[in-house]
């Protein structure tokens, strides 16, 4: 892979991991796009998830040295809320680990379009259900161990390519009462040992493939790039979504699988 295309799909990756518009949706579009193929690319996608690991862990360093802190019992509200990542964590890896070739089998152009549009409406949905609800005043350190479980059961959907990570813990964290702003956070939070469990478990299967058909330079340009541009995602998706909710993002998701079914190549 050239280091220009690994760039690229680089800036993809940091833009859309956060949102909730499904990361892996766009990179495979935009891989299709540049007419990249072969299973290594799937593969890349984890590099790049390192990437913006990277970048998340160093924006929420605070929540990391809580939870630190807390696994030594120095600090009651960090060791809660590693149990409640760990919590939230725990069905996503085990279901990822038993399908993991099922899932890579999924990443095609009809099943994204399918996740993109059904994901698209449940958070237009959501939404206007969120906004005749009194204001939600709750933080991250009310979330109890059975919600967070809950949390953890629903992020197993984002499995299917095209579903969103982020899109599932954010709406998850709606319907148990979180309001946006924190929900976006604890989606962010959860994002650590799952974009760390991706990436060890994909390096200890096809590190080696990977280094050999994509490159280092590529490598080192994908990660970096992801990881700059994720981080100022973060920020600005916080801020949008305190101003206008979900709901843009849904009618974004459903108006690209129109698109994408209108004018992909039919097989």
């Amino acid at each position: 892979m050239h280091p220009f295309h690994a760039t690229l799909l680089g800036v993809v990756e940091g833009v859309t991991e956060f949102l909730p518009v499904s990361s892996t949706g766009h990179l495979i579009l935009a891989s299709s796009w540049l007419r990249l193929h072969g299973e290594s690319l799937a593969s890349f996608e984890v590099v790049l998830q390192a990437g913006a690991l990277g970048a998340v862990a160093g924006l929420y360093r605070a929540q990391v040295g809580a939870m630190w802190r807390g696994l030594f019992g120095g600090e009651a509200a960090g060791r809660r809320l590693l149990v409640n990542v760990f919590l939230s964590v725990l069905p996503v890896l085990l279901v990822g680990a038993l399908a993991h070739r099922a899932i890579k089998r999924l990443f095609a152009t009809w099943a994204v379009v399918a996740a993109l549009a059904l994901g698209g409406l449940v958070m237009i949905g959501v939404e206007r259900w969120r906004r005749r609800q009194p204001p939600a005043s709750r933080t991250l350190d009310s979330l109890t161990p059975r919600e967070a479980l809950l949390i953890g059961c629903l992020q197993c959907l984002a499995l299917w390519p095209g579903t969103s990570r982020a899109m599932v813990t954010i709406v998850a964290g709606l319907l148990v009462g979180l309001p946006a702003v924190a929900a976006a956070e604890y989606s962010f939070v959860l994002a650590m040992p799952t974009l760390a469990a991706a990436t060890l478990f994909e390096a200890a299967q096809s590190g080696s493939m990977i280094w050999r058909e994509i490159g280092g330079r590529s490598i080192v340009c994908g990660f970096a790039a992801t990881a700059i541009v994720a981080a100022v995602a973060i920020r600005g998706f916080v801020a949008y979504l305190t101003r206008r909710g979900l709901e843009p993002f849904g009618w974004y998701r459903v108006g690209l699988a129109a698109l994408i079914g209108i004018f992909a190549p039919r097989p």
